[in-house]
């Protein structure tokens, strides 16, 4: 009795520890949309790094509600890689508060469990056309605006008095556009500054009203700011090689206009590189050829220098498991 009573212990130990890891791995473990129109579809990156020593894997991504949906962008990482959850929870679906829990399951190094917790306020009073700031492809440089109207349904004191965004690269401005018994209208626009870096974007711009029950407001906004520049796949994985074998794989490298690849940084004497041309042309289509020296976890990360007068370099990266 006594050793299954120590057996049960250790055994809660563990999972303790396992969830311990696991939870150490993000940056945020809840989201909290607050009060919203219904019919959007909010999204939220839940982001983590495999800050480990060791490679992890996760098994499965779940949820407590099918109003929201997740799902992981990467389900292998390497030590030092980074990935994230993604969630979307369908203001349709529910009216009023709503919790909803993701648990996201980790099958190695160990067993672990990691619980997210998304929250909104979907309210039938508040009508955001269109749902959100949906910016699209852009390109470096710009300065692109959009704009979008806030309609309050059935109370004529509703106020916007302040807006903000999560991200100062992005500027707001708010107008009053008609006021009366039935329906107040606001205008609110947000516009991205031109030294916005290059990537996918996803923020919220957030209304401060004057009503105590629901003192802000979020509006998503999503823009995808496209690097002159760009590598696919962003990440080689040679599997298992053995020492002295070649394994080749492909990368492609696209760019905004012509260009020469100069040069690969971060490489060493058991990589070999070949470009499919010596042109100048806007996509490149890459040779990296692996021939291991010696047994073990193999990683690098690469830099491709190219002569774009601007954002002229692009990194990937390159694992393998070498075996004698």
């Amino acid at each position: 009795m006594r050793y299954s009573l120590v057996l049960l212990l250790g055994l809660c130990a563990t999972s303790t520890a396992s969830a311990s890891w696991a939870d150490g791995l993000f940056g945020e473990l809840s989201k909290d949309f607050g009060s919203v129109p219904r019919g959007p579809t909010l999204t939220h990156l839940f982001p983590f790094t495999n800050t480990t020593q060791y490679p992890i894997h996760i098994a499965g991504v779940r949820v407590s509600c099918g109003c929201t949906t997740a799902n992981a962008l990467e389900t292998a990482l390497n030590p030092g890689q980074s990935t994230a959850i993604y969630a979307q929870m369908d203001t349709r679906r529910f009216l009023g508060e709503k919790s909803v829990t993701i648990f996201v399951d980790f099958d190695q190094p160990q067993w672990a469990e990691v619980q997210l917790l998304v929250h909104a306020n979907s309210r039938e009073d508040i009508m955001l056309t269109p749902e959100a700031f949906a910016f699209g492809e852009t390109r470096p440089g710009g300065a692109p605006a959009a704009a979008l109207t806030v309609s309050f349904l059935g109370d004529r004191r509703w106020q916007i008095v302040g807006a903000n965004c999560d991200s100062h690269y992005v500027q707001t401005n708010v107008k009053e556009v008609r006021r009366d018994e039935g329906e107040v209208i606001y205008q609110v626009t947000a516009k991205v500054r031109p030294d916005t870096p290059p990537g996918r974007w996803y923020t919220d711009v957030w209304l401060a009203t004057n009503n105590t029950l629901t003192p802000k407001i979020r509006v998503p906004l999503t823009i995808d700011i496209q690097s002159d520049l760009s590598v696919s796949p962003s990440g080689i994985n040679y599997g298992e090689v053995k020492v002295g074998q070649e394994t080749e794989r492909k990368i492609i490298i696209r760019g905004a206009k012509p260009f020469k690849i100069k040069g690969i940084k971060g490489s060493d004497r058991s990589l070999k590189f070949a470009d499919n041309s010596n042109e100048s042309k806007p996509v490149h289509v890459l040779s990296v050829t692996l021939k291991p020296i010696s047994p073990g976890e193999w990683n690098r990360t690469l830099q491709v220098i190219t002569d774009l007068d601007n954002d002229n370099d692009v990194e990937f990266t390159a694992q393998a498991q070498v075996v004698p």
